[in-house]
């Protein structure tokens, strides 16, 4: 009466085997049962729920008489138990809390299956020297509890290896906590701080921007570390930065004792213009990635598409290719990438010789080549507006680089 007052939905059952019955065949919020029942008890009911749903919660129903049953439950994997007679607003506020919990709980595990499909959407690719590097310490360090600080520039994926080491470790079941502390609030920065460390989720606790943290909780996070070194505590710290810590710690804005707490493994991670055909590897899985999204077919690119993801410099990093590589995706009416889609998708960004793929071994061209190729090869074909714009340049450095270089249009007929 109390549960259909309050608008809650329930089933009923008057004994253990029904009651188990209807579990098996609803996926229920929460379970209600008395300790006793007419063919055995709720002890019972509590041993066969959570072998069946370890994360179902359970409320015991006991009297005063039974006490060494209610902590019997406690330990068999009830949540909360509620003694006889019992308030009304006692058993709801019970109620309740293990409805809370239990959207925690879901939303938890929602949480790590976005973060696990994030990680299986853009996993760790690529051959060049330097991820090579990254992928030999990861393998070594994935089992250890170390400390490990990420650096590199803005993009260049440092979340990723986060969750990768995450993954690939004895953690991988458990919570993988990210925390912002460059936009995370200090109140709430700290309580998160303190609460999954504190709370015993184990798991990984990503500090991002880790280089953003204000001095009180850098001393906090300090003294986490070192309680950690004497008392196990279980979880580990993974922090990231695109800044030179070294250089903020020289100049006093970084503690150093936390700075050394926090490297005991370092991974720096290149910058995708240094990662050579890495780009194009990328580029591949994010246009399979996303045309099977959109349920179409990318078959690759052409010579200039190819030619670009090479030689442009992606100040973005990996971040800039991947959204560029949507974007392109979404908009293309066929399944080879070309050029002209490109230039469709992103006008402001310099275009790169149409010509075959560059040979192997030859350099990236630089800005200035970049340029000057775009300039020579589409400036009777543009406005000068469009090719500023396609540059993302403005109209005056592109007629100074065109004096420079003696480029001129080439003449119009103006015969009638």
């Amino acid at each position: 009466m109390l549960l259909e007052r309050e608008g809650y939905a329930f089933d009923r059952a008057g004994t253990v085997k029904v009651g188990l019955e209807r579990i098996k065949a609803v996926d229920f919020d929460l379970v209600i049962t008395d300790l006793k029942l007419p063919d055995g008890t709720g002890l019972e009911v509590i041993r066969a729920s959570r072998a069946r749903h370890p994360e179902l919660p359970i409320i015991m129903i006991t009297s005063y008489s039974s006490m060494e049953s209610a902590i019997a439950a406690l330990r068999g994997g009830a949540i909360d138990y509620i003694v006889k007679p019992f308030d009304n607003d006692e058993l709801l506020h019970a109620i309740e809390r293990a409805l809370k919990e239990r959207r925690i709980v879901r939303e938890n595990a929602a949480f790590r299956r976005n973060l696990r499909n994030v990680y299986d959407a853009r996993p760790l690719l690529g051959d060049s020297p330097g991820m090579r590097r990254v992928g030999e310490v990861l393998r070594k360090v994935a089992a250890s509890d170390a400390s490990v600080l990420i650096s590199g520039e803005s993009g260049t994926g440092k979340e990723l290896v986060a969750l990768a080491l995450h993954f690939s470790s004895p953690r991988a079941g458990k919570p993988f906590v990210p925390v912002d502390c460059g936009a995370t609030p200090r109140e709430a920065l700290e309580e998160e701080l303190l609460g999954h460390v504190r709370g015993g989720a184990g798991g990984t606790l990503f500090l991002d921007e880790i280089s953003e943290l204000a001095p009180p909780l850098q001393l906090k996070l300090l003294r986490l570390l070192e309680e950690k070194a004497l008392v196990p505590l279980d979880v580990r710290f993974v922090a990231a930065t695109r800044r030179d810590l070294p250089a903020l710690v020289e100049r006093g804005q970084f503690r150093k004792d936390l700075y050394y707490r926090l490297s005991v493994i370092s991974i720096a991670l290149p910058a995708l213009r240094e990662r050579g055909d890495d780009t194009v590897l990328l580029a591949q899985h994010f246009a399979e990635h996303y045309a099977r999204r959109l349920g179409k077919r990318i078959e690759g690119f052409d010579a200039e598409f190819a030619a670009f993801l090479r030689n442009y410099p992606w100040p973005g990093n990996v971040r800039e290719l991947e959204n560029l590589i949507e974007r392109t995706v979404i908009l293309a009416d066929s399944g080879l990438l070309t050029g002209r889609d490109l230039a469709e998708v992103a006008p402001a960004l310099p275009m790169v010789r149409a010509a075959a793929p560059l040979p192997g071994g030859a350099r990236p061209l630089a800005i200035e080549e970049y340029i000057r190729e775009v300039i020579e090869r589409f400036q009777d074909s543009h406005s000068e507006t469009e090719l500023a714009r396609m540059l993302g340049i403005g109209r005056k450095a592109l007629w100074m680089r065109r004096r420079q270089w003696g480029l001129k249009r080439a003449r119009k007929d103006v015969s009638r």
